[in-house]
């Protein structure tokens, strides 16, 4: 059994591309950088060290997101690992990206608590029953 599953939260590298391929599918690429922390050999604190992401989005989803999807933007990415190969330049290159099944915007800044996810649905409900006891 195996089991293909992505979960990071990060900013935004660069504002995100939207391209049509071939077949007209809309994709959306982006970078996302996310910090982990390394002890530095010489000074023995720990420093941030980043880590560098590539994300795609397919489909409509793709068109509606890719107006807010700008450099910085904190989001959280929920996708599945993919791997490819080609050739450049007579080299073989290769890379590991994330195609992306949901995404949220993790921002604080804006209007609220309020977040939107890929789905297009708020991730707040719209109303809230203050009588609950727990």
């Amino acid at each position: 059994m195996a089991i293909n599953r992505v979960t990071i939260m990060g900013n935004l590298t660069r504002d995100a591309e939207l391209r049509k391929k071939g077949d007209a599918t809309s994709v959306l690429t982006f970078g996302l950088a996310i910090n982990e922390k390394k002890k530095d050999s010489e000074t023995g604190e720990y420093v941030d060290a980043p880590v560098f992401v590539d994300c795609a989005l397919f489909g409509a989803r793709a068109e509606a997101l890719a107006p807010y999807l700008t450099k910085g933007k904190k989001v959280s990415v929920d996708g599945r690992l993919r791997y490819h190969s080609w050739m450049k330049n007579d080299e073989k290159r290769h890379a590991l990206s994330v195609l992306v099944t949901d995404i949220e915007f993790a921002d604080s800044k804006g209007a609220g608590k309020d977040t939107v996810s890929a789905q297009g649905q708020s991730t707040e409900p719209e109303t809230y029953d203050a009588d609950i006891p727990f």
